[in-house]
């Protein structure tokens, strides 16, 4: 198994519940606004949760450095999952019930999402859920930030197919984000005029993909498509390498480098491998300049950013673009803001609030990993979401509350 450590050296330790109060001699005019936090930021997925943990204080300093919200600070209420699934149905309902939170941004993995979800709504705390993931989910008291198949795999699909071949053999993690990706995946591929061949899926805690990389070779596909997740999984690009076979069939991933495995793997493991994403630390404008820079001066480097880290990041900033033009912190209100045309010019462009959906309308980066750096390729500036507008009107239907497995 990876050493999952060795993914970043983070320099925001978190352990257990933790609060960030308002900077030292301030004089609070008002009670602070309550952020709740729960990320994966130790165990299996820390390598995601501990710069998401990272860019939430960041955002929240700058919040509170611009005067905070409503004439009040925001104070952050962490807690630590340890990347345990049990541990987010606990935490979500201390936030709600407990700690009296006024909004909550977390949850890594899809599961992770659908543990807490249901207890958010209904304690009637705003939710904000900041990843990757696979689409669908329709729900007035969520909020969406990362980027849903059609704004990524419809990118990455046909440019492989285009720049490769035809027949895809995919890798997926076994659960709803792999799940769904897979067919997503295989829609857009057919779009394009290839095929799946095969897919297989994975258990998360899976380190060993020789006998996978055997059958791979006896498919012979033009590329292999993985979408998997987490540290165990990252051994399959590894072993990939070691097998000799990077150098005979091409790979473009819907998740590899979201947790900066680009950075981990070697140049010689991870060049070549195509990506999709909202975000690239190569991105010139000023909202990234700037963005950078913040980090930077927080943070002592920039080693750690990565695309969900700027999502988190993005999403925070979103939130406080609500509750500024509702004048509350309120859930009807903060919805009636959201729904009203909310947007936000962050590090991977600009974040647009589909009011239909509650999703984000996103610019997506085609890129290569190069040298140990996602280097862009092509963009496609504000990319609809499309597959989940396919299902969902929340202005329709304000009560729906379902996560769609769409019929491809």
């Amino acid at each position: 198994m990876i050493n999952r450590r060795t993914f970043l050296a983070s320099s925001a330790a978190v352990a257990g519940a933790g609060i960030l109060g308002a900077s030292a001699g301030r004089t609070l005019a008002a009670d602070p606004i309550k952020l709740g936090s729960i990320l994966d930021t130790s165990g299996a997925f820390d390598a995601y949760g501990k710069p998401m943990d990272m860019a939430l204080r960041l955002a929240v300093d700058e919040i509170n450095a611009a005067g905070g919200l409503l004439g009040r600070q925001v104070e952050i209420v962490a807690y630590d999952t340890q990347s345990d699934m049990a541990l987010y149905t606990q935490y979500g309902q201390q936030l709600a019930r407990v700690d009296k939170v006024d909004v909550v941004h977390g949850g890594i993995l899809s599961a992770s999402r659908e543990a807490i979800r249901q207890t958010l709504r209904k304690s009637g705390v705003p939710y904000f859920y900041n990843v990757l993931y696979e689409g669908g989910v329709c729900d007035r008291n969520i909020t969406v930030i990362g980027v849903t198949p059609s704004q990524q795999v419809e990118v990455l699909i046909p440019a492989a197919i285009k720049k490769w071949g035809k027949k895809i053999y995919v890798l997926a993690a076994d659960y709803n984000y792999g799940q769904i990706t897979a067919r997503w995946i295989e829609k857009f591929a057919k779009d394009a005029g290839g095929e799946v061949v095969q897919t297989d899926f994975f258990p998360l805690d899976v380190a060993d993909f020789g006998s996978t990389i055997a059958k791979i070779q006896g498919a012979a596909p033009d590329i292999v498509v993985p979408a998997l997740v987490g540290g165990p999984h990252l051994s399959f690009f590894r072993q990939w390498a070691a097998a000799g076979m990077k150098s005979k069939i091409p790979m473009a991933s819907t998740t590899i480098g979201i947790g900066n495995e680009h950075k981990v793997l070697t140049a010689e493991e991870g060049d070549g491998i195509l990506v999709a994403y909202n975000y690239s630390p190569e991105i010139v404008s000023p909202a990234n300049e700037a963005f950078l820079k913040a980090w930077t001066a927080k943070y002592g480097n920039t080693d750690q950013i990565h695309e969900i880290a700027v999502s988190h990041y993005q999403g925070i900033h979103v939130w406080a673009e609500a509750v500024r033009k509702a004048g509350d912190v309120g859930r009807d209100k903060l919805i009636g803001a959201i729904e009203g045309g909310l947007s936000f010019e962050g590090p991977g462009g600009k974040v647009l609030i589909d009011p239909k959906t509650h999703h984000a309308v996103l610019d997506v980066h085609l890129m290569e990993m190069s040298g140990q750096k996602l280097k862009v390729l092509e963009s496609f500036t504000q990319r609809q979401p499309s597959d989940t507008q396919g299902v969902c009107d929340l202005a329709a239907n304000p009560d729906d509350n379902t996560q769609y497995e769409i019929k491809i």
